[in-house]
């Protein structure tokens, strides 16, 4: 379970890289790839429950030291996936205002001001 769960962990860090760079110009996401993040993402955070409920009934048990360290590095790595997921939802939530379908329904007038109010260069 451990490996799958570091497995994971691993995929929600690379999403949230490429996310992170979606947000510098998030007119490059269309609306059903930020949706289909929301999505996966949601599922993923809905199910977390799944892997905290394994930990908490291992802790429950009597288990030998380095048993419990591992239970204890698993919860551990459980709690970063969690907060991972909530941190893609999040970063997919605030590029989902900028996508190409939200630039494009924009008039020329209301694109022109939001290029006035933009920081750096345009």
């Amino acid at each position: 379970m451990a490996g799958m769960l570091t497995e994971q962990l691993a995929a929600n860090r690379e999403q949230l890289e490429l996310l992170e760079r979606a947000r510098r110009e998030p007119w490059l996401l269309d609306d059903a790839t930020v949706d289909r993040v929301k999505k996966v993402f949601g599922v993923q955070r809905d199910d977390m429950w799944l892997w905290e409920e394994n930990g908490r009934r291992w802790q429950a048990l009597d288990l030998d030291t380095a048993t419990r360290a591992q239970v204890n590095g698993y919860m551990s790595l459980a709690a970063q996936f969690a907060t991972t997921s909530t941190e893609v939802l999040a970063l997919a939530d605030e590029i989902a205002g900028g996508t190409i379908n939200k630039v494009m329904a924009k008039s020329d007038l209301e694109l022109g001001i939001e290029g006035l109010h933009r920081d750096g260069p345009i």
